[in-house]
């Protein structure tokens, strides 16, 4: 038999832990092929903590970098240093990174320095605009020229690989995670804990769910979509508003002037994976400039309307389950007023194909991995938009 091989996966946010955990389930379930090994850089401690206990992970090294006002640059420099000392002491035989976070970069590059390969789950993303969004078009563009395996989660995202000339042969169409992760969080009868969204949910009214975080969205621009909001509020009185209001400081002094105070308005703490998942399924329409959202919504046949000038993950556009708004009122507040009330133009995106896989990624990711070190010969079936595999 094979010697097992050591895979470490490395992850440090709420997002690039979500997608991860089903591959780190999936790959513990290969006892005959493999050890894992768990590190949490927790570049953002109390979201990642969450996630980590809806999927029951305990990471095997938790390098706890986050510090109070940290800066793209610290964040760096502590984690390089800290993950090179652990590389070093686990000698794995592939690195799993995933996404585009500073960790997902520094974890690609301290594992290059080391001669460790590389996997990058969700490869291939791209706005082809390094400033939007920021940092992550750069990370993901550095993780890739470092990456010897590339698992992207559309066709899309393999073609924008292939013309930055990726090895063709290094790059596979594997569906994005994130469905696989919705699948194991997502529970008809699920109750909140929070009892007021347990009585707007049992109010059965139309719910418009809200996020805003992005960096490059921050201040004048923010405001515009927070305008909208209000507008949209006043317009449809019999519907509800919620909004998980981001933490940080520049979110909220934008935010809280312009929509507390309104009866169908609900600025709500950040809530935690499992509980914004099944609201999410419970929402009748997303504003979001989140990327995972973006995912998450199609899956869920929710229309989505993006709170950004680009986005990185077109599909869901080309698709026509999620509009590019950006952050002008008047075509948010138009957009959403349509969908609102045509429902012709509400089920046409409610209905449009999910692009983004069917919730076996994370099988086909680890049946890649037991081909690259030779454990098995057995075929891994393509993921493609629109086709059952």
């Amino acid at each position: 038999m094979a010697k097992k091989k050591k895979i470490a996966v490395i992850f440090g946010t709420r997002p690039d832990t979500i997608k991860l955990a089903p591959i780190i389930l999936e790959l513990k379930k290969r006892t005959a092929h493999f050890k894992v090994v768990t590190i949490a850089t927790a570049q953002h401690r109390q979201m990642l903590d969450q996630v980590l206990e809806v999927f029951k992970i305990k990471p095997d090294h938790d390098l706890n970098i986050m510090e109070p006002r940290q800066t793209l640059a610290t964040i760096t420099k502590n984690t390089i240093e800290a993950l090179d000392g652990i590389l070093e002491m686990e000698k794995p035989d592939l690195v799993l990174v995933q996404g585009d976070t500073t960790t997902t970069f520094v974890g690609s590059l301290a594992a290059f320095f080391r001669h460790i390969p590389v996997g990058h789950v969700e490869a291939g993303l791209r706005t082809n605009n390094k400033a939007h969004p920021f940092p992550e078009e750069i990370n993901r563009r550095l993780t890739s020229c470092i990456a010897d395996l590339h698992f992207a989660p559309t066709s899309a995202a393999r073609r924008a690989l292939l013309r930055e000339h990726v090895d063709p042969r290094s790059v596979f169409v594997t569906g994005n995670s994130v469905i696989d992760a919705l699948n194991i969080s997502v529970k008809a009868r699920y109750r909140f804990s929070r009892e007021d969204l347990n009585k707007i949910v049992a109010m059965q009214r139309r719910i418009l769910l809200i996020t805003m975080h992005r960096r490059e969205n921050l201040g004048e621009p923010m405001r515009g979509a927070a305008m909208a909001i209000r507008r949209l509020a006043s317009m449809f009185p019999d519907c509800e508003v919620i909004f998980p209001v981001h933490l940080n400081p520049r979110v909220r002094e934008v935010v809280y002037p312009v929509l507390s105070r309104i009866p169908n308005v609900h600025l709500v703490e950040p809530m935690d994976y499992s509980g914004f998942v099944n609201l999410m399924a419970k929402s009748y329409l997303i504003l979001t400039d989140s990327g995972g959202v973006q995912e998450e919504g199609p899956a869920l046949g929710k229309p989505v309307l993006v709170l950004r000038e680009v986005t990185e993950r077109p599909e869901a556009v080309e698709y026509g389950t999620a509009k590019l708004v950006g952050l002008n009122e008047e075509k948010i507040v138009n957009t959403a007023r349509k969908l609102m009330e045509n429902s012709r133009a509400y089920n046409e995106m409610a209905r449009a194909t999910n692009p983004y896989g069917d919730g076996r990624a994370a099988r086909r990711t680890v049946g890649i991995i037991i081909r690259y070190f030779g454990l098995s010969r057995a075929l891994v079936k393509e993921f493609r938009p629109g086709i059952s595999v």
